[in-house]
């Protein structure tokens, strides 16, 4: 299978530059439009660097460590101090990162601030494998049943190790997954992570559109489950190429979704507030479309495997139909998941049953800490990581 590599992801993400630790100082606040200063220590030289690109929550770059000769991925944070949210979602993404260790999670190599005092504290690095690409350049790649399945195995395995340590990453979607062109898969981007544990809701704005769950958009409690329904809807996107539930605001993908999978049951509707009660009874019932017209025979065109029978056009629409149920109850569960036929075939003992990381303090997300006090957290994390770990170490 071919996939973009990151170096052609990267097209149109100019302005991201290197200068090395020690250098001139770089403005107090990011520069307008697309440019971001690297300041790297000298290992890293400039002449070795390429944009791979740049978002809401930063830029991230491949770099060449010339003393190794390693190559790596390089994320620099966006303004991590603007306000609290940004601030606790840096310190939050660190600490995670430093506690997981699966094959299908990205992993934490290094953190770096030229800074060396907590007044000038403002940069942060944080250096990770470098794979190929992004998922979201795979769509419209035409992938059979065996690569389909085998890059959503991945996602369920990384997933199921999460859960397993009480953690829900609540963001996931195609730019948030990374992969080879061997088509192995690493999930990253931990920022909006959250404890199963912790008692709240979320606000609808949290997770990227398109992949919210129902209870997520409705904001009503939830649970692991709205990861499941995150990788329904990514592997929809990988076999039609096209978005699932394309809505423009939250009003309009819940809409989507409801014209797409019926009305809800009324044993949901019952776990719902008064106000949106009332809004569902003053909207049409809607009887919702078989999956067997949502994923017909046509999109499956040139997908067999025949080396893997059970791959089946059906075993996949089965697959999409239980990981897309609307009420979260009746929503397969990961370990449900990774038995259904459609992945089963994959399974192997070390990638679904790794031992849990050390536990992740729940406490975290309870915290109520001024944005200095989430500065100097951050600032003494990434000093322990630089006192603790070595890029001489093999990742």
């Amino acid at each position: 299978m071919t996939m973009q590599s990151q170096e052609e992801a990267a097209e149109g993400t100019e302005g991201v530059q290197n200068k090395p630790a020690g250098g001139d100082p770089a403005p107090a606040n990011p520069p307008s439009s697309n440019e971001f200063y690297f300041h790297l220590p000298a290992r890293f030289p400039a002449s070795h660097m390429m944009p791979i690109g740049i978002g809401v929550q930063g830029a991230v770059c491949s770099a060449v460590d010339i003393k190794t000769g390693r190559r790596l991925a390089v994320k620099k944070l966006s303004q991590p101090f603007q306000d609290v949210t940004f601030a606790k979602r840096a310190y939050r993404e660190l600490k995670l990162m430093r506690l997981v260790d699966h094959p299908n999670i990205i992993k934490l190599l290094y953190a770096y601030t030229p800074q060396q005092t907590l007044d000038t504290f403002r940069d942060v690095y944080i250096f990770t494998e470098l794979m190929d690409s992004s998922l979201q350049h795979v769509f419209g790649t035409k992938l059979d049943h065996e690569r389909i399945s085998f890059l959503v195995y991945q996602m369920l395995c990384g997933i199921r190790y999460l859960h397993s340590a009480g953690i829900i990453h609540r963001d996931l979607k195609p730019s948030n997954i990374v992969v080879r062109k061997n088509c192995t898969l690493k999930i990253l981007d931990f920022g909006l992570a959250r404890s199963i544990d912790t008692s709240f809701t979320m606000t609808q704005y949290v997770v990227t559109r398109h992949y919210r769950a129902p209870e997520i958009i409705l904001n009503m409690e939830y649970d692991t489950k709205v990861d499941l329904w995150s990788i329904g809807c990514i592997m929809a996107e990988l076999i039609t190429g096209a978005v699932l539930f394309p809505g423009t605001d939250h009003v309009d993908q819940w809409m989507r979704i409801v014209e797409t999978l019926g009305t809800p049951r009324p044993e949901f509707i019952a776990r719902t507030t008064p106000g949106t009660q009332r809004y569902i009874s003053n909207q049409p019932v809607v009887a919702g479309r078989p999956f067997g017209e949502l994923f017909p025979d046509e999109v499956f065109e040139g997908m067999a495997s025949p080396n893997v029978p059970q791959l089946t056009n059906d075993a996949a629409r089965d697959f999409l139909r239980r990981m897309l149920a609307f009420d979260p109850l009746e929503r397969i569960s990961v370990d449900e998941a990774l038995a259904h036929p459609y992945v089963s075939v994959w399974y192997y003992e070390e990638d679904v049953m790794r031992p849990p990381p050390k536990p992740y303090d729940h406490a975290l997300d309870a915290r109520n800490l001024t944005v200095e006090q989430w500065k100097r957290l951050l600032f003494e994390e990434i000093q322990d990581i630089q006192r603790t770990m070595s890029l001489d170490e093999e990742g």
